[in-house]
């Protein structure tokens, strides 16, 4: 602890203080290069060390030193070489680090040898993220998913961070705790833990399919925010609900799906799904924990791909969103249209910004370039959403007798009213009929049809 001014209590300062940190971004060259995992070969290394430093100032590290590190011949022991390794166990007793990120990923006998030789705790990317997970999920579904990500993780190393289960959560966990006397156990005390979870995940999961079968039956359609993480998708969500999802300029600032009811310009309501960001070489097996969070994605009757236009990668995040949802079965061909909306334009040069602005409106349809900051081209994208539910819409005419109330209050539940006439015996009225609800429309209005 440090010493804290004379209005805190005690006189220190007992908030707990960040670990200070260092991110290596390996970089295979030669021959060793075509190896390189995913499709981060797509960007700079210093894109990925600027990634890798955004992931890691998501769980608030210090970050006192992030560097490039090129390799030639990787070494099944360490990684890196005899001489690199030194150096950076130089640095590590200079800077007094308490831990050591490195960007890739690590066998266990990696890890450890690092670890012993560096004389700090090291943890690679797929540790990072699922501390990142734990750090973020907020509801049971998410908690019960991140604990078995990393038990299933774990299962190969049992090293110090299998504490991150042992204690509360709210910070990172790959530093000691209360649940260090655990190292020691067996991988049977593991899969028995992993058992407990998919049981405990299973009981939730039903429960989530309950609540989607009773959504199935209301007539909104559903569509969905799908994006890189960090492209706006919540400040997006937000500026569309007017909810109040956390979103921040941080990598995973969301990971439980959120569901909201929005009424469009013209009335029409939709059911409007903020879910996981993406990201690069995400872990088979993180993907597949957290599959029942993006089965909103698989249910959704319109998929809005949302990308940072403004960053440099932009369209190697696309491709890796691409792979992720290809992976999960969604694509043009099986699953619901995807329509990618082009977001931050308020970061662009201003000459750019227009020429994108342009082209939409000259084409009506392609990419939707908008701020969700600002709310600037937020219309075209309501209409966009607009134009393709009415696609799968049928409309009719339908002529009821005025004593008829009940039937009358039923069509304006079961329908979009676009033209009424009050006669003094009928009300003749023509609607608009979702997909959704076309069969029970047809059930009570089949003797009113005006054909």
């Amino acid at each position: 602890m440090s010493s804290g001014s004379g209005g805190d209590q005690g006189g220190f300062d007992r908030r707990p203080q960040p670990y200070r940190a260092m991110i290596v971004e390996p970089v295979l060259t030669g021959r060793h290069a075509a190896g390189d995992d995913g499709l981060r070969h797509l960007r700079t290394p210093e894109a990925r060390l600027d990634e890798a430093v955004g992931l890691s100032a998501a769980i608030n590290l210090d970050i006192v030193h992030a560097a490039v590190v090129r390799i030639n011949a990787p070494r099944p022991a360490t990684l890196f070489g005899e001489g690199k390794v030194e150096e950076l166990a130089g640095m590590v007793a200079a800077e007094e680090l308490d831990l050591v990120v490195i960007d890739h990923p690590l066998t266990p006998v990696q890890q450890r040898n690092l670890e012993k030789n560096l004389k700090t705790k090291v943890i690679d990317r797929t540790g990072l993220i699922l501390e990142i997970f734990g750090d973020r999920a907020r509801t049971k579904e998410g908690r019960l998913q991140v604990d078995l990500a990393h038990l299933t993780w774990q299962k190969s190393r049992l090293v110090r961070s299998w504490t991150h289960l042992e204690r509360q959560r709210g910070g990172a966990g790959f530093m000691g705790g209360p649940g260090e006397t655990q190292i020691e156990a067996d991988r049977r005390q593991i899969q028995d833990r992993i058992l407990a979870l998919q049981k405990q995940l299973e009981g939730v999961r039903r429960t989530r399919d309950l609540h989607r079968k009773k959504r199935k039956k209301i007539p909104q359609p559903v569509v969905a925010l799908v994006g890189y993480t960090n492209a706006g998708k919540s400040t997006l969500f937000n500026r569309m609900t007017e909810a109040n999802v956390f979103a921040k300029d941080l990598l995973f600032a969301t990971l439980d799906p959120t569901l909201r009811k929005i009424r469009l310009p013209h009335g029409r309501e939709v059911i409007l799904s903020d879910t996981v960001g993406f990201i690069s070489d995400l872990p088979t097996h993180l993907v597949a924990a957290f599959r029942a969070t993006l089965e909103e994605v698989l249910e959704a009757d319109l998929i809005l791909h949302v990308r940072d236009i403004s960053h440099p990668d932009s369209d190697a995040q696309a491709m890796d969103v691409k792979k992720t949802l290809d992976d999960l079965g969604v694509n043009p061909a099986t699953g619901a249209p995807v329509v990618e909306v082009w977001n931050k334009i308020d970061n662009l040069d201003p000459v750019y910004r227009q020429k994108l602005l342009d082209e939409q409106s000259a084409s009506g349809e392609g990419a939707i370039a908008l701020s969700a900051l600002t709310g600037e081209g937020l219309d075209t994208l309501y209409n966009r959403i607009d134009a393709f539910i009415a696609l799968h819409d049928d409309v009719f005419v339908v002529r009821i007798p005025v004593a008829e109330g009940l039937l009358l209050a039923q069509l304006y539940q079961l329908s979009q009213v676009l033209d009424r006439t009050d006669g003094e015996d009928f009300v003749e009225a023509q609607v608009r009929v979702t997909d959704k609800q076309r069969g029970p429309f047809r059930s009570a209005f089949a003797s009113y049809l005006v054909e």
